[in-house]
């Protein structure tokens, strides 16, 4: 009997439902010190482990495909064999970019949500390796991960953060490797013009700016985030106007010549059509072609990074220094040297990621569905893992489910030792 015949049977034969939701309630509700509590606790642990016992028996004491049952519905089960079959790998790391990804602000409150949080500490606990790839600064996801995974997994050395989109990267409890600054790798000529934007950006602003935007924290890119809920219109005026505003000083710290700023617009529109958007829709579209810029100023822009997020940020960054950059860091620190990855992100920073991974055989890429045009057309067509905002648990349990049945030889699993 093959795997999906045996996962048919499984899901036809055994109350998988219940399975899932008596899992779901010991994993949420630990043994506490109250006798009623641990009674209900232990009745329904006794409950699970009958109801788990049934299914291995059933099944050839298949443990490893009873154990999907427990975590996967039967859809997630089938997209998890799927996989298996396609890729022929478990995941062993976990690539996992965190706004409008793990947590959406429209759907879980800028939480992420309880499931997903169970699920991360499984993955922690089989000894999966977690990677979170941000924009954010340091201190605000570090904080952030502390108060959702607990202090001692950010610690455990099995947890990096790739920090500022890949700026640098830190990995707790690996001495001299714990933060690498890859910034401090950059040329100094590239240096100076981030040190020159970053004195300007608002120093020289228009008072709209000025007013409605605030400088983030970050260690080295320059980014300007609203001062109004992220979404609404006025974060998405402000941030347009940003947009024109960052396109001009990088043009100004580039050059001195008079027409820097319009050689910046120019190169910037050609290569994103987001940017091209926002500044025909600002009256800000450049008086000149590509072809216009002369190509020691072409070079330079070629190592810089513009980046546009609707209502959100206007940011300039290193394109030596994205995300793909700093996860490579940060595999090197944890000593993932073969990885195969569940990448999952919702910008086209993260689609960088998904790419450098299906390039390389690396993993397979997951994205919320109110993502990026260009990343949900990417996830579609290559192993369409998405998801509803707020629902990144969905991935994860067929994730989960992918790697158990990974360790299963030619559809049927070794049998548990009797004292197992």
């Amino acid at each position: 009997m093959d795997q999906y015949d045996q996962l048919h049977q499984l899901y036809r034969d055994i109350d998988t439902a219940s399975l899932r939701e008596h899992r779901d309630y010991l994993e949420v509700f630990p043994p506490v010190d109250s006798k009623v509590a641990l009674d209900h606790w232990q009745e329904a642990k006794d409950t699970f482990d009958s109801k788990l016992d049934r299914a291995i028996a059933t099944h050839s004491h298949n443990q490893n495909l009873a154990e999907v049952a427990t975590i996967a519905t039967r859809d997630q089960a089938f997209v998890a064999l799927d996989l298996y079959k396609k890729y022929g790998r478990s995941v062993n790391v976990l690539i996992l970019d965190v706004d409008e990804t793990l947590r959406s602000a429209g759907k879980t409150d800028n939480e992420i949500p309880r499931d997903t949080l169970r699920l991360l500490r499984t993955f922690y606990e089989e000894g999966i390796p977690i990677v979170i790839c941000t924009g954010q600064t340091l201190e605000n996801v570090k904080g952030f991960l502390i108060q959702s995974l607990g202090n001692e997994i950010v610690h455990s050395g099995d947890v990096s953060i790739v920090y500022e989109a890949g700026t640098a990267v830190f990995t707790p409890g690996h001495g001299a490797q714990t933060k690498r600054l890859l910034y401090h790798n950059l040329g100094a000529e590239t240096l100076g013009i981030f040190d020159e934007i970053r004195t300007r950006v608002l120093k020289d602003a228009p008072e709209e700016i000025r007013r409605g935007c605030h400088l983030q924290g970050n260690e080295f890119n320059v980014t300007l985030k609203p001062n109004f809920e992220t979404g609404t219109d006025s974060a998405e005026a402000v941030i347009d106007q940003s947009l024109v505003h960052l396109l001009a000083l990088l043009g100004e710290a580039v050059s001195a010549d008079p027409d820097s700023a319009e050689w910046a617009k120019a190169h910037y529109a050609a290569l994103d059509p987001e940017i091209e958007r926002v500044l025909k829709d600002q009256d800000a579209f450049p008086s000149c072609e590509v072809e216009d810029i002369p190509d020691d100023i072409g070079n330079q822009l070629n190592q810089i990074d513009v980046a546009y997020y609707h209502a959100d940020a206007a940011e300039v960054g290193s394109l030596e220094l994205n995300k793909v950059a700093g996860v490579k860091a940060a595999l090197e620190v944890l000593g993932v040297h073969d990885p195969f990855a569940l990448v999952m992100g919702d910008s086209k920073t993260d689609l960088r990621v998904m790419k450098w991974a299906e390039a390389h055989d690396a993993g397979i890429s997951a994205a919320p569905t109110h993502a990026s045009e260009a990343v949900v057309d990417y996830v579609r067509d290559i192993d369409e893992l998405l998801y509803g905002p707020g629902d990144s648990g969905a991935v994860l349990r067929t994730v989960y489910a992918l790697n158990q049945l990974a360790t299963v030889v030619d559809g049927v699993q070794q049998p548990m030792p009797e004292n197992s």
